[in-house]
């Protein structure tokens, strides 16, 4: 097998919005804490080429992933556009890369335009640096860093998830391995890129923080690369839809203290499955992409999307509201949702197409969804599997909101508890349609692309 890896700077100025914790919060950075980076990893075998592109950044809208492939493969022709799987880790203290969500941080259009040249540039650095190269794997504990947001208490005090052996209440809700998959020179001599798979919001950095940062996976991701000079480290998210760090909602300076002891927790355990990892064989490649239907719940119905929209104006339109409280902010994004919501409601199919792709090289199975995916979904998905080491994905080749499990879609509430929250009032805020069996879909979605990957060996 040969392997080759790329990095590129895409960090934006400073001052621009950061992405994530709430509508209309005017966040705008005010310096670098670490860089944010795309980091790529290409893979031959068999004769088939793919390329895996991960970037520390919150969201990409399927537009900007198919814009990315489009710009790779003008220059490399011999790649298809589904051979490049593009993935985000979900930070919320980047920039703004949204350009339909209202609210949640202002895009900046001239970084936006350049940003997907600059993740192409990893990928050429990948593609030309293309050797043979030794495979590992490992699935090592990675313990005190998750929390399962709706079936745990959220937001524990700092000074309890600071300790060394803090865990949650519930950690069999969270994800407590990670696997670590490492590249090395044929000779054994020089790991030239690494992997590492785990789920959970990158949240350590709050509302709070104004400082550009990659969060507790990037910043993990860069001492390591450190450790190891001139390699490559890729941060794969995981089932991060319930599942939230343990430092939430603190202050900008409790938050970057935070940070540094979570990034070392999870370090820590990438470091222990690099040192572990054991070789594996990888003859061939497979790689399948593609398009399914997700169904959608018709809960607003015209009277529904009435009340909504009384009970929010209510809330907005007063000459003492205070602009910049979550109420008010909250309530103008419901008010945009709503306009939205209608206007999909007027068409004839109103359930949703998207991608979902699977790369599999030879044990190491990769599903990618554009969601942000429950850990019950995931760990369902895993079970029923056919591979050795499957790894269900969430934020790839696209951003089309929360994946709910079984148990969260069966929430009616609008507010007040965080299944709702996912199932009902994110679809909302953010003019979607929810979802109406999409725990169920992703299951035989996943299944599926894994027979169409066994057709293709």
């Amino acid at each position: 097998m040969k392997a080759g890896f790329g990095v590129y700077n895409i960090t934006p100025r400073v001052g621009v919005e950061l992405y994530g914790f709430g509508p209309y919060q005017n966040r705008k950075s005010k310096g670098i804490h670490d860089l944010l980076e795309a980091r790529v990893g290409a893979f031959e075998a068999g004769g088939r080429t793919v390329v895996m592109i991960t970037c520390d950044l919150c969201t990409l809208r399927d537009t900007a992933v198919e814009t990315i492939r489009s710009i790779i493969c003008a220059k490399r022709p011999e790649l298809q556009g589904t051979d490049i799987m593009v993935a985000c880790s979900h930070t919320h203290s980047g920039p703004s890369t949204d350009t339909e969500d209202h609210g949640w941080g202002a895009l900046d259009p001239a970084w936006y335009s350049i940003m997907p040249y600059r993740i192409a540039e990893a990928v050429y650095q990948a593609l030309d640096n293309m050797t043979e190269v030794k495979v590992s794997q490992a699935l090592v504990p990675c313990r005190h860093i998750g929390l399962n947001r709706v079936y745990d208490q959220d937001g524990p005090p700092l000074a309890d998830v600071l300790k060394e052996d803090w865990e949650p209440a519930k950690p069999e809700l969270t994800d407590t391995v990670c696997r670590v998959i490492r590249f090395d020179t044929a000779d054994g001599n020089k790991m030239i890129g690494f992997m590492a798979y785990f789920g959970c919001h990158p949240v350590v950095c709050c509302d709070d923080n104004h400082y550009i940062t990659s969060d507790f996976p990037g910043v993990a991701m860069h001492n390591l690369m450190r450790e190891f000079p001139g390699s490559v480290g890729m941060f794969l998210q995981g089932a991060e839809g319930d599942v939230n760090s343990g430092c939430v909602y603190k202050k900008e300076q409790e938050s970057l203290l935070a940070l540094d002891v979570f990034a070392a927790r999870f370090a820590n355990a990438v470091r222990r499955g690099l040192n572990q990892a054991e070789e594996i064989k990888v003859d061939s490649i497979q790689c399948v992409s593609r398009r399914f239907k997700f169904k959608t719940r018709q809960v607003f119905t015209p009277e529904r999307i009435e009340q909504v929209r009384r009970e929010q104006s209510a809330i907005l339109l007063r000459a003492d509201a205070d602009e910049t409280s979550w109420n008010i902010r909250t309530a103008a994004c419901y008010l945009l949702g709503l306009k939205r919501i209608e206007r999909l409601m007027q068409a004839e199919d109103l359930d949703l197409v998207a991608e979902m792709q699977l790369i599999r090289m030879g044990d190491l199975e990769f599903i990618g969804a554009p969601f942000e995916i429950m850990q019950a979904i995931k760990n369902e998905v895993h079970e029923k599997a056919s591979a050795k080491y499957p790894m269900l994905m969430s934020l790839v080749d696209g951003a089309r909101g929360y994946a709910p499990d079984n148990q969260s879609l069966a929430s009616t509430r609008l507010r007040g508890d965080y299944a709702a929250y996912a199932a009902l009032t994110v679809p909302l805020i953010s003019g979607r349609l929810p979802y109406a069996d999409i725990h169920n879909e992703l299951v035989k979605y996943s299944l599926e692309l894994e027979r169409e990957a066994d057709k293709q060996k």
